[in-house]
C-alpha cells in the first residue's frame, strides 16, 4: 500500500503540471479511491513541495514565476540532461545550406558545442546560415566551414549573454529560417513556452513565427514550470526534444497535440 500511495501521489503531481489544476473531486475519480485520502495526499504532497494547495484542489506549486535566473546558473542546472539534449538535436538539423535561427539559451549554447565539432566535408559543401542573436553560439562557431554566422544587432542583455531589442526583432521580422531551434524557461500546455523576460520573449518569438519549423529545447525538469511572458503556443511546435525522465502523462499531452517528442540518449 505504501507503494501505491507514492505512485499515486506522483502522478497527481504529474497530472496538475500537466491540466495546470486538479481537484479533489476528479482524483477521487480517477484513482478509485475516497475524497479524504485525496485530501491527505495534497496535503503531504503540498508539504513536500510537490504540488500547491488551492480550495478543492491543487495547482503546480512553480506556476507562473516572473523571476530570472542568471546565466551562469541556468548553465549548471540539468547540465547532464541539456548536454544529452544539444546532441539530440544536432541530429534533427535539416540539410545544409539550410537557414536556422538559433535563440540566446544555455541548451541551445551547448547544441552549438556539438555542431561545431562536426567533421569538415570533403569536397563542394553548401554552409549553414546560421542566424543568432547569442553571443556564445556565434563564438562558438565562427571559426568552422559548415556555418555562415549572422549575429542580430541590438542591446547585449548580460544576465542571458544574447542581443535583444528592437532592432533585433525588426531583423528578424524581415528574414526566413527552415528551421528554429529555442530554448525556453517553462513549458506547459496551456500557456506554451514562456521566459520572464519580456525583451528575450520578443526576439524568440520573432524567431518562431518566422520558421518553417520550430523545434524546443527542452529538459524535463522545465515541465509544468510557468513564466509570464509566453513566446510560442503548443500549435507553434512541430517537435519537443527532451530528457527520459519527462512525465508520461506531459508526452502522451504532447503527441496527441501533433507534436513530435525526440527524446536524447
Amino acid at each position: 500500500m505504501p507503494k501505491q500511495s507514492a505512485e499515486r501521489r506522483r502522478q497527481i503531481a504529474s497530472l496538475a503540471a500537466v491540466q495546470g489544476r486538479v481537484t479533489v473531486t476528479e482524483l477521487a475519480e480517477r484513482f478509485k479511491v475516497t475524497a479524504e485520502t485525496i485530501r491527505r495526499d495534497l496535503a503531504i504532497l503540498d508539504e513536500e513541495g510537490g504540488v500547491f494547495r488551492v480550495h478543492g484542489g491543487a495547482v503546480p506549486i512553480q506556476s507562473f514565476r516572473s523571476n530570472p535566473t542568471t546565466y551562469e546558473s541556468r548553465a549548471k542546472a540539468s547540465l547532464e540532461a541539456k548536454r544529452a539534449i544539444a546532441r539530440k538535436a544536432v541530429t534533427l538539423l535539416p540539410n545544409p545550406g539550410s537557414t536556422l535561427f538559433l535563440d540566446g539559451g544555455t541548451t541551445t549554447a551547448l547544441m552549438a558545442r556539438t555542431m561545431a565539432e562536426l567533421p569538415e566535408p570533403e569536397g563542394f559543401y553548401t554552409p549553414f546560415t546560421i542566424i543568432t542573436n547569442s553571443l556564445p553560439i556565434a563564438l562558438t562557431l565562427s571559426d568552422s566551414p559548415l556555418f555562415d554566422i549572422q549575429l542580430l544587432g541590438g542591446t547585449v542583455r548580460p544576465q542571458s549573454q544574447a542581443v535583444v531589442g528592437d532592432v533585433a526583432t525588426r531583423t528578424i521580422g524581415v528574414l526566413r529560417a527552415d528551421t528554429a531551434f529555442v530554448g525556453t524557461n517553462a513549458l506547459t500546455l496551456s500557456h506554451g513556452l514562456s521566459t520572464p523576460d519580456a525583451q528575450e520573449g520578443a526576439v524568440k518569438r520573432a524567431m518562431v513565427t518566422n520558421a518553417q519549423r520550430v523545434i524546443a529545447l527542452c529538459d524535463s525538469t522545465k515541465f509544468g514550470l510557468d513564466y509570464l511572458v509566453s513566446f510560442a503556443s503548443m500549435e507553434d511546435l512541430s517537435t519537443v526534444v527532451t530528457d527520459r525522465e519527462a512525465t508520461q502523462d506531459y508526452v502522451a499531452a504532447l503527441e496527441a497535440s501533433g507534436i513530435t517528442v525526440a527524446f536524447a540518449d
